[in-house]
């Protein structure tokens, strides 16, 4: 396989097809879960580390997005908890005990649901969140890759992996080590995870609107704060769910 441009685009136009066939079903199902907690005045709570970070991104707080979610990140450490920005670091995600300092720092309902991104669905923090959503009797939406978490050993000291926790999971279709495109003398360049998790994450939330109209109701989302109208409109949606969402971190 060559390494270009357009060899990248065949390669990630032909694994967003697949996973969005092959995640179809899966997606419906975590659709009926997160209108159900819509339903309930729930709130969406989305948390990914490292690149997997824009997954939540992609759910929380953007245009065309549901107004009732919430971004969880590592900084909330440092915005939400006094740590020193100096905690940070790349391996702060191998760490289990992040995992309860972060759900306490979170607004979360017993009524909330969760969506976390892991394209290896192995590191400790990540994990240990899992296992604190399950325990605190959250539904659990996961994104991983099963091609890369089935190779890897779990960082957790309980061996479980973010999958094994989840209500649904979601297969992104990235392969072991994320890139498509192998180089000559070795390594490969040409990442997928964050686009067919984009995919995904924009499918479901199709989907959770799509039975919000079929019962009559109006779905809360977000207009664009770049055109006429769109900040009183997020503003009023927004202050529904008030010390419940965060924006701006």
């Amino acid at each position: 396989m060559t390494v270009s441009a357009e060899a990248y685009l065949a390669t990630v136009t032909a694994t967003m097809a697949r996973v969005a066939a092959g995640q179809r079903e899966a997606v419906g199902r975590a659709a009926d879960l997160i209108a159900e907690a819509l339903r309930a005045d729930g709130v969406i709570h989305a948390f990914g580390t490292g690149h997997s970070e824009a997954l939540a991104m992609e759910i929380a707080g953007r245009a065309g997005g549901l107004v009732p979610t919430n971004r969880i990140a590592l900084r909330d450490l440092v915005l939400h908890g006094g740590e020193p920005a100096s905690i940070l670091g790349p391996h702060l995600e191998r760490d289990p005990a992040v995992a309860h300092r972060l759900y306490e720092l979170a607004p979360v309902s017993p009524r909330d649901i969760f969506v976390l991104a892991s394209n290896s669905g192995v590191n400790g923090a990540m994990v240990e969140f899992a296992a604190l959503v399950k325990q605190w009797g959250h539904a659990l939406v996961a994104i991983t890759s099963a091609a890369h978490s089935g190779r890897m050993t779990s960082r957790h000291p309980s061996g479980r992996k973010l999958a094994d926790f989840a209500d649904v999971v979601l297969d992104n279709g990235a392969p072991y080590g994320d890139a498509t495109l192998p180089l000559p003398d070795g390594g490969a360049v040409g990442a997928v995870s964050s686009i067919t998790a984009a995919l995904l994450a924009q499918q479901v939330v199709a989907e959770v609107c799509a039975r919000l109209l079929a019962a009559g109701e109006r779905p809360p989302v977000y207009l664009s704060a770049n055109i006429t109208g769109g900040d009183e409109h997020n503003a009023e949606l927004e202050a529904r769910y008030a010390g419940r969402i965060r924006r701006g971190s």
